[in-house]
């Protein structure tokens, strides 16, 4: 039986969904004013990964991560840029599917937009106000009066004293309380007419955590079976969303609530102002690709992989650290699977839950998507097929892998590529694919004129622009990028 840690309650328990054999789950998505960063690719790949496992179970999985297309950032993105809001978000919403499908996430079953749901933020608001939980401040602001629902602080674990003013929440004279967040901001007069809409407060448009509050309910109804998101998103963005829904609507928002852990860099947060932020993009963008200028952009298969294997491998509530070594080691690691593939065709496999070959896999799934203890599976079996050359043992390393989102580009095409990650010296020649070819026909021919002297020099050379080769029986020589 699945048993999933629920951040609410602080533990792990049995998952039992509303209604049974339906999943209803809602992941908090991308503010779309940038490229997404390293710390979107955990997110995007763990919910990817829970997802898939859940329909392996059987479940019949509605999957909603909503855009958020309002908002400060977006707006002084187009001010400063002079494009209009849709240029804005459109350009960046096909560059986060450009990295989602490099990563090969999934799509969500929903894609809501919070502009597509202002009228239903509207009446939440309404909602609040007529029960005393939210109060119009004279600005022309709409805020939550937070001391008055009894429950705030049950996901972070905060008391309203730890959330004294001057800590982590700013003093706003316009607020009566310091810890009061805002439902609806009243529209500024230099603000672009497209981020104002006509309201009973006057024009405006919704504060950031009412969007998820109005698209969960719309799209899924509550109680949802599963809500998630970032690590960063526990406190303040949930336990505003708790706060709005459960007030309004006097029902719990989620059943069981997932956090992923956070991504680091070099031990220390990621953060533009350190000089250590990453995006997707850069990370396994293919040599030569246009990527700062162009929402799509060519993905190297190889590293993309590599960067889903380095997420996977790690249990999702884990901190993770992002460094040159643990890259190398991750490239390295997902190689040696592919190498046992491209050693061994696999067959086409059905995999048989009730097998006791996958009886690791399956457990360790079940134990809160524990994908660190099933990449280990998948090790055992590769070595099973080192050992024993079985294409059906091979076939089933593949379709174990699928479950993850790996082991799927071609096993010849995937040794081909070549990789940032290897540790390979920058003084190295970079050969292409066709130059390769040459040299290793050029060295058949050596070998047949049984110039070994030749043969040998030609490895070598290969060897030295990280080209490894592979004879095989028949003449035939494998080669793959080191």
């Amino acid at each position: 039986m699945l048993h999933i840690y629920n951040t609410l309650s602080r533990r792990k328990e049995p998952f039992q969904p509303v209604e049974p054999g339906r999943v209803r789950m809602y992941v908090c998505g991308m503010t779309v004013y940038d490229y997404c960063h390293l710390g979107h690719a955990r997110m995007l790949v763990s919910f990817d990964v829970i997802q898939r496992w859940l329909r392996v179970l059987g479940y019949d999985v509605h999957y909603v991560r909503n855009i958020t297309d309002i908002d400060d950032k977006i707006i002084r993105k187009a001010v400063q840029t002079g494009q209009r809001l849709g240029e804005v978000t459109s350009y960046y919403i096909d560059a986060m599917h450009a990295d989602e499908a490099a990563l090969g996430v999934q799509p969500p079953d929903s894609e809501p937009l919070a502009t597509e749901h202002v009228g239903a933020m509207l009446d939440i608001i309404g909602r609040l106000e007529e029960k005393g939980l939210a109060y119009r401040a004279n600005s022309g602001d709409v805020n939550y009066a937070v001391r008055s629902f009894k429950g705030y602080g049950k996901l972070s674990g905060k008391s309203l004293d730890d959330l004294r003013a001057g800590e982590r929440v700013a003093v706003d004279s316009d607020k009566r309380d310091p810890l009061d967040f805002v439902l609806w901001k009243s529209a500024k007069p230099d603000e672009p007419e497209e981020s104002k809409w006509s309201s009973p407060y006057g024009l405006g448009r919704p504060g950031w955590h009412i969007e998820c509050s109005a698209m969960s309910r719309a799209l899924l109804g509550i109680p949802l079976d599963i809500h998630g998101g970032g690590p960063d998103l526990k406190f303040p963005h949930h336990e505003n969303e708790i706060a709005q829904s459960e007030g309004a609507f006097g029902t719990q928002l989620a059943n069981t609530w997932m956090h992923c852990g956070p991504l680091m860099v070099d031990a220390d947060k990621m953060s533009k102002s350190l000089g250590n932020f990453r995006t997707i993009r850069d990370t396994i963008a293919a040599a030569g690709a246009t990527h700062e200028s162009a929402a799509q952009y060519q993905a190297n298969a190889r590293e993309a992989e590599m960067l889903r294997f380095f997420i996977v491998r790690n249990h999702y509530r884990s901190i993770q650290n992002y460094t040159p070594d643990n890259l190398r080691d991750a490239q390295n690691a997902l190689d040696r699977l592919y190498q046992t593939l491209l050693n061994v065709a696999p067959e086409d496999v059905e995999i048989d839950w009730s097998a006791s070959e996958v009886s690791g896999f399956r457990d360790a799934m079940n134990d809160d998507f524990n994908t660190s203890g099933a990449v280990a599976v998948l090790f055992e079996l590769a070595g099973e097929v080192n050992r024993t050359g079985s294409s059906r043992v091979a076939g089933l390393l593949k379709a174990l892998g699928a479950v993850l989102g790996l082991l799927q580009v071609d096993p010849a095409v995937y040794s081909r590529c070549a990789s940032r990650y290897i540790g390979q010296s920058e003084s190295f020649e970079t050969l292409d694919d066709s130059r390769i070819d040459a040299l290793v026909e050029e060295r058949s021919a050596a070998k047949n004129a049984r110039d070994f002297a030749r043969a040998d020099m030609i490895r070598e050379q290969l060897r030295q622009a990280g080209v490894e080769l592979e004879d095989k029986p028949g003449g035939v020589t494998q080669w793959r990028r080191a």
